[in-house]
């Protein structure tokens, strides 16, 4: 790839049962109609303690991904914060069904937990970077901390994306 057709990448650092995550995905969603493919958002775990359900959130995210549909499954989820608030990791494979996931598998990936390294991983590197709080992005180099406020994040994003 030449430098100009080579993917630019967004860290979104997110909390997938944090209500800030769900207004940012609005981000999310117009970097994407606005770049396409030039520009890689990539998720990264970083779940709050104060979120009961957000480490086993992050998991079955992760195994969404494994089975091809991690973005559906994420944005349904951030949509449905409340439900995931209410019906713990119930709902969560009662999601991946509705999704059309394999939620037999998803349930086992969480009891196994064959994709918590993955997330423990993310949270331990995001504390080594200075991520505080949700949602968090890492442009170009630089943490932008949106767990305050979301006001004008985007516009930076767009800034250091150039």
């Amino acid at each position: 790839m030449t430098e100009s057709s080579t993917p630019r990448t967004v860290e979104f650092w997110c909390d997938l049962q944090c209500p800030d995550c769900a207004t940012a995905l609005d981000d999310v969603r117009a970097l994407r109609a606005a770049h396409g493919d030039a520009v890689d958002i990539v998720l990264r775990h970083f779940p709050l303690e104060k979120h009961k359900f957000a480490f086993p959130a992050a998991e079955a995210a992760e195994e969404a991904f494994a089975q091809g549909r991690g973005w559906p499954f994420v944005e349904a989820l951030l949509g449905r914060v409340e439900e995931l608030d209410r019906g713990g990791t119930g709902f969560l494979v009662k999601l991946a069904n509705e999704l059309e996931l394999d939620g037999e598998e998803l349930d086992t990936a969480l009891i196994d937990g064959r994709h918590s390294f993955t997330v423990e991983a993310d949270h331990a590197e995001a504390k080594a970077i200075g991520v505080k709080g949700t949602p968090t992005y890492v442009v170009a180099g630089k943490l932008l901390d949106g767990s305050k406020s979301q006001d004008g994040l985007r516009e930076r994003i767009e800034s250091l994306l150039g």
